[in-house]
């Protein structure tokens, strides 16, 4: 059927079509996302176990090991990354991208529930999906004049992440910085000592008896009723009051074995604000929203609630959306940019408004109903899809060009222009098909490349086609139909001008010499595949987004006071900078790699520093010489290890090395991190490898400890309660009416100070208690602080800043290296992070290419 013939006599359907797909297209658009890159729903897991108080080795051994080798047999498994630190194992469990979520989930979720023999006293693993992006999309900072810290603090947790967490679109809320409010009881050892109990006892009975219970059902007058038993008291004053029974039938007031005060927890974090303490609140969108969107319903939602809160202030610290706002306006004015020059060009080589009219309306009659199919397809306007659309906006007129084109020719040759349209059209008909499916077949293979590059791409292969296949609509409904009603005859033919000239000379001598011609085109081909090893490979380049990270990370054993005082230094430093416009610092966190990469662990000897930068247009430094100031700036800060950058996206460079031999593995990793400082032109290079973490160690007397019936575990017991309290889920609490606040019993700070103060703990036996001392050696030893796993086996990473550098030249550089080309035996290079996705890019665009 010639549906150009059919849309020429009934122009009515085509005109009513076109409408509908512009429409749709037009309220299509105002519904799409607005995001850097293509939301990635990625097959991965995340386990979650906690032991408060057990070092990375014991976690490593008795928790992941167990879970891991549970989980290696999942199908399609494409990782599993461990990172272990004090009291806390977090595993990360990607699948091949086949593998779907949901499944995914509830075999790791079996995998974990099967797993035997965890220590009895570890909470049960969370098994949780990602389902919300890995970096903050803005982060606020509070803080008040009228409410104090414990105050202000529960006003984030309460009020505040209320409000945030009803705003669509937000997937998480995370408060750093402030206080938890906890009661302690800083009982007296010399007391104790004396009435013949330990702080073990003290916790353990303090629970027993602050605690409400169910008690069964009654009928009582006729009606049933719940029985329950309150035993927990409301306020520290009864608290004190509370009688704990001793071994001896006795009872003893709270407050006359200890001091009970309602206070604080230890502090796990700190904020500033441009050097003023403040509390820092971390929103995270979830997946499948808009960036701008949920920005600015949260940005909404904060003004109406600033302003039902007027004694607490609410600051916009940092946000990743003007870098995607930036972008975004940046696209859409290339895109604007590029279709009027089309639309130029177009005119200055036909010469006719009307002609130049026909082909430029297939720019917007086949942009808009594009975004009708994205918006179905659930695409969203990013990097990618915009890229596909100013890529193409040239290509868009060539369908209907050729068609104006040849009416032209039969205008030109005396027919009307109903009969011109018809039979010009019908006689390229076939010709403009085969261009405009020639083009889909080019670029639609990109849409189905494999890997996480295959998930980025779908959306610009799929873009291309669909825009191009508009075109194709255009050019044999519209096109034709509106040149039959609009079209003249020229009154004169024009002549060719110089380069119309130019170019039938060039065409004349190419057909009188088409060997010579095919050959020229064969050479050129070969020539021009010859230069693809020379060209700078890389995933993604990297961005300036007038933002940037600094990492600070100081030896193991830090405290939160001595990380707090380095991290306030250089946040002053960073500041005083030129180009700096403002610096969010936080205290006991730890940002390492970035995009798909990013991550953040809880640490006290860590901290981060979030660094606004002037606005691209005000300034005349790339955003990779402003780091390097920083990097040079901060190197007078002693015994800290520095790393500047935001971490993925063309701007690091990490190679994983892996084995089950820890030593080997040392050793290789030292010798590559060597090496790679000798490379030019690079930022600093950091290792994963952790240092010795100090420790106290306290190895028992089996044969002395078993004489007076003391056993691992109550030693265990006695100096955790002792020094740090019981494990959180096992301590009593406090009600109040809306939060419980946990008892915290432990011995008074001041004696548990010095090694001497450990051996005098008592320990429960079977014949009354002990000195820890006395069956048992107490001293002070090292471990690793954080202990890093990939695929069941430990490994080191080794970042290097690129500084401005191509990742793929640098890692050719590195693989060059002797510490990387000569490992030793049982250590093994593992490809993860930009190198492998880069890896697959190439691998899948070859293949994508070839088809």
């Amino acid at each position: 059927m010639n549906f150009s013939a059919w849309s020429i006599r009934n122009p009515i359907p085509s005109i009513l079509l076109f409408v509908l797909l512009t429409v749709g297209g037009l309220l299509a658009f105002e519904r799409l996302a607005v995001q850097n890159f293509p939301d990635m729903d990625l097959p991965t897991v995340k386990i979650t176990a906690t032991l408060e108080g057990a070092a990375p080795s014991q976690l490593e051994t008795e928790v992941a090991r167990k879970i891991e080798d549970n989980l290696a047999s999942l199908s399609l498994l494409d990782h599993i990354t461990t990172t272990i630190t004090d009291g806390s194992v977090s595993i990360s469990v990607s699948f091949e991208l086949e593998k779907d979520s949901e499944a995914a989930l509830n075999e790791v979720r079996n995998a974990v529930d099967s797993t035997t023999d965890l220590p009895a006293d570890m909470e049960s693993p969370s098994v949780t999906k990602v389902t919300v992006q890995s970096s903050p999309l803005i982060t606020y900072a509070v803080r008040s004049t009228r409410l104090n810290e414990t105050e202000l603090s529960w006003f984030v947790d309460n009020d505040m992440t209320k409000a945030l967490l009803s705003v669509s679109g937000v997937g998480e809320v995370s408060r750093i910085g402030g206080i938890d409010r906890e009661v302690h009881v800083d009982l007296n050892p010399q007391i104790m000592g004396s009435l013949g109990i330990t702080a073990a006892t003290v916790s353990s009975r303090l629970k027993s008896v602050q605690a409400d219970s169910s008690g069964g059902r009654g009928e009582i007058g006729g009606n049933r009723q719940t029985i329950r038993t309150l035993g927990t008291v409301a306020s520290v004053e009864d608290l004190k009051a509370l009688a704990i029974p001793l071994p001896n039938g006795k009872l003893v007031r709270l407050d006359e074995i200890g001091t009970v005060t309602d206070s604080f927890a230890d502090r796990s974090s700190l904020a500033y604000l441009d050097g003023q303490p403040v509390i820092g609140v971390e929103i995270k969108r979830s997946n499948g929203f808009s960036d701008t969107g949920v920005a600015a319903a949260i940005q909404a939602a904060m003004q109406d609630f600033a302003a039902a809160n007027p004694d607490v202030e609410i600051i916009e610290a940092y946000s990743t959306v003007g870098p995607i706002i930036e972008n975004y306006d940046g696209s859409m004015h290339m895109l604007y940019e590029g279709a009027i020059l089309a639309v130029v060009v177009v005119w200055l080589f036909l010469r006719d408004w009307r002609a130049t009219f026909l082909s430029a309306i297939a720019l917007p009659l086949s942009v808009i109903p594009t975004f009708l199919a994205m918006y179905l397809a659930d695409f969203s306007l990013n990097t990618v899809t915009l890229l596909a659309l100013s890529l193409v906006v040239g290509i868009l007129v060539d369908d209907a060009i050729v068609e104006v084109e040849n009416i032209a020719r039969h205008l030109n040759m005396g027919k009307s222009p109903m009969d011109a349209a018809l039979e010009a059209a019908d006689e390229i008909g076939l010709a403009v098909i085969a261009t405009t499916f020639t083009l889909v077949a080019v670029f639609l293979p990109t849409a189905f490349m494999s890997g996480i590059p295959g998930l980025i791409f779908r959306q610009f292969g799929v873009t291309v086609a669909v825009a191009v296949l508009a075109s194709l609509l255009v050019a044999r409904l519209l096109t034709p139909m509106m040149a039959a009603y609009m079209m003249k005859v020229h009154s004169s033919e024009e002549e060719n001008g110089r380069i119309m000239r130019a170019y039938m000379a060039v065409m004349k001598a190419c057909l009188n010499h088409r060997k010579l011609t095919v050959l020229g085109v064969c050479v050129f081909l070969g020539l021009s595949l010859s230069t693809i090893p020379l060209l700078k490979s890389g995933f993604l380049p990297a961005s300036d987004d007038a933002q940037t990270k600094v990492t600070l990370t100081l030896q193991p054993g830090s405290t939160i006071e001595q990380t707090d005082a380095l991290t306030r230094q250089a946040a002053d430093i960073v500041g005083k900078l030129p180009n700096v416009t403002r610096v969010f610092s936080t205290v006991g966190t730890a940002s390492s790699g970035g995009g798909l990469d990013a991550s953040t662990t809880n640490d006290v000897s860590s901290a981060t520093l979030v660094v606004n930068l002037t606005p691209i247009g005000d300034r005349d430094r790339k955003q990779s010489e402003i780091e390097n100031d920083i990097r040079q700036a901060l190197a007078v800060l002693p015994g800290v290890r520095v790393e500047v950058g935001t971490g993925g996206n063309g701007t690091t460079l990490e190679i994983t090395l892996a084995s089950d031999d820890a030593d080997a593995l040392d050793q290789a990793g030292s010798a590559l991190e060597e090496q790679l400082r000798t490379l030019e032109a690079i930022g600093a290079v950091t290792s994963s490898a952790s240092l010795k973490a100090p420790e106290v160690q306290i190895v028992p007397d089996f044969t002395r400890a078993a004489a007076l019936g003391v056993t691992s575990e109550a030693i265990s017991e006695a100096v955790r309660v002792a020094t740090n309290g019981d494990y959180s889920t096992s301590m009593a609490k406090l009600n109040l009416p809306q939060r419980q606040i946990s008892i915290r019993v432990r011995l008074d700070p001041k004696n548990r100070m010095t090694l001497d103060d450990i051996a005098n703990l008592r320990v429960s036996g079977t014949n009354g208690n002990v000195d820890l001392g006395s069956i048992a050696e107490i001293r002070i030893g090292g471990s690793p602080s954080e202990i890093n796993r990939i695929d069941r086996s430990r490994n080191i990473t080794l970042s290097v800043e690129l500084n401005g550098r191509i990742l793929g030249d640098v890692y050719r550089e590195a693989q060059a290296l002797t510490a990387l080309k000569n490992l030793p035996q049982g250590v093994r290079l593992v490809e993860q992070g930009e190198v492998q996705r880069s890896s697959e890019l190439f691998e899948s665009f070859g293949i994508a290419m070839a088809i």
